[in-house]
This record gives structure tokens, C-alpha cells and sequence, in this order.
């Protein structure tokens, strides 16, 4: 569902990547681990088209990013990929509800059919008392939820998460964790996390090593 082909990245004379070769497949729960400055986020930021490689492919569900132009490729990332990061990202003035239709209503959806598909994603989320807070007024495993449901209310092919539990004490960490594995039961929804959280990664379906911008075997 996901392949990277020769994936090289330098900023300035530093090369961050080296040639990254991977395959993530539907439903697949992927773990990307490795010391600060692996370049973890950078392939994660490549994978999820923020950024661009200067060498190599990237193709997700047959579509070559490569070849798509500007317009293209943003209307590709909103319909295919789901983004969760540490600090969730939440916008402060908007409510959870609000929060969640962003990306449906870029997409085109008529804000009627965004707002009833973004209360179905809270209420299976257990979120369904919280839609007319803001991010202030919610706990910190409660915004991560709102992260998640935002990230998953166009149908993306791939949730991609840099660190989406660092932030988070020990009870919400677990169930945030098992969150991820819900999803995947229930939607086959396919992830590919950076993280360094051991307990995350001794249940992913598999494990990326990257060290030095290269797949360690």
C-alpha cells in the first residue's frame, strides 16, 4: 500500500536519508524507531508528502506522489493521509467538533454531512460530551482523541503518527495505544508511527530501525 524506493534527503551537505526501501501494507500497525537524528520525521514528513525527496519514490495506493503537482498532491494528502502528532495541533479557537470537520469541509463535503460524520467519529471516539469544547477545556488524552478523530474523518489510506503519545501520562498513553489497535481491528486502518515508547513498539505489527538515514536489517 505504501512503497519507498531509494528514498535520499539531504539539507545543506548533510544526508539525512540514504536510500530509504520500505513497504508498509494495508492494516499494518508499523513502528519507526530510532536514536535523535536518524532521520525518523524526515521519512515520515516524505511519506506523508510535506516534503519532497531529492531522490527516490514514493507510492501510496498506486498514486506516484512524485508526479503530482501542487494542487494535486494537497487534495491527495487531504483524501488519503490522517496526521496525529505529540501536541496534537488542535486550533485553540475552534471547538472539538470544529476541529474534526476541517479537513471534510477542505475536502468539499457540505458542512451539514462533515458535521454529522465528525459526531460519529467523536461519539465512537467517547468523545460524544466533549464536541463544543475547545482544546483548553480538555485533558490531554482527550485532545489526542480529537487529534485521531480529525485525523480519520476523510477515510485516509494511512494514519501517520510522530510521537502521538509523548505527551501523555501512563493511563492515557494505554489508551491512546489501544485506540490504535481498535481502529486497525475494526477499520483496518493502516499506521506507521515514529515513537520511542518500548511498550508501543512490543505490539506493532513490526518495527523500522533507522539508524545513520539508513534500514537497518
Amino acid at each position: 500500500m505504501i512503497k519507498t524506493r531509494g528514498i535520499i534527503k539531504s539539507f545543506g551537505p548533510l544526508q539525512v536519508l540514504k536510500g530509504i526501501t520500505l513497504t508498509i501494507e494495508e492494516g499494518e500497525i508499523v513502528a519507526i524507531v530510532g536514536p535523535s537524528g536518524a532521520g525518523k520525521t524526515t521519512l515520515l514528513q516524505i511519506i506523508g508528502t510535506l516534503d519532497s525527496p531529492d531522490d527516490g519514490s514514493l507510492i501510496i495506493n498506486g498514486t506516484r506522489t512524485g508526479k503530482l503537482k501542487d494542487k494535486e498532491l494537497a487534495a491527495f494528502r487531504n483524501h488519503n493521509i490522517g496526521f496525529v502528532f505529540q501536541f496534537h495541533q488542535l486550533l485553540p479557537e475552534f471547538t472539538a467538533l470544529e476541529n474534526v470537520m476541517i479537513p471534510a469541509l477542505i475536502a468539499g463535503n457540505r458542512p451539514h454531512a462533515a458535521e454529522k460524520k465528525a459526531k460519529d467519529i467523536l461519539d465512537f471516539l467517547k468523545l460524544s460530551d466533549r464536541t463544543t469544547h475547545k482544546p483548553a477545556e480538555l485533558s490531554g488524552g482527550e485532545k489526542q482523541r480529537v487529534a485521531v478523530a480529525r485525523a480519520l474523518i476523510n477515510n485516509p489510506a494511512v494514519i501517520l503518527a510522530d510521537e502521538p503519545s509523548g505527551s501523555l501520562d501512563t493511563k492515557n498513553k494505554e489508551e491512546l495505544h489501544s485506540l490504535f489497535f481498535e481502529l486497525r481491528d475494526k477499520m483496518n486502518q493502516t499506521f506507521v508511527i515514529v515513537t520511542h515508547d518500548e511498550q508501543l513498539t512490543h505490539h506493532t505489527d513490526r518495527i523500522i530501525h533507522i539508524k545513520d538515514g539508513m534500514v537497518m536489517e
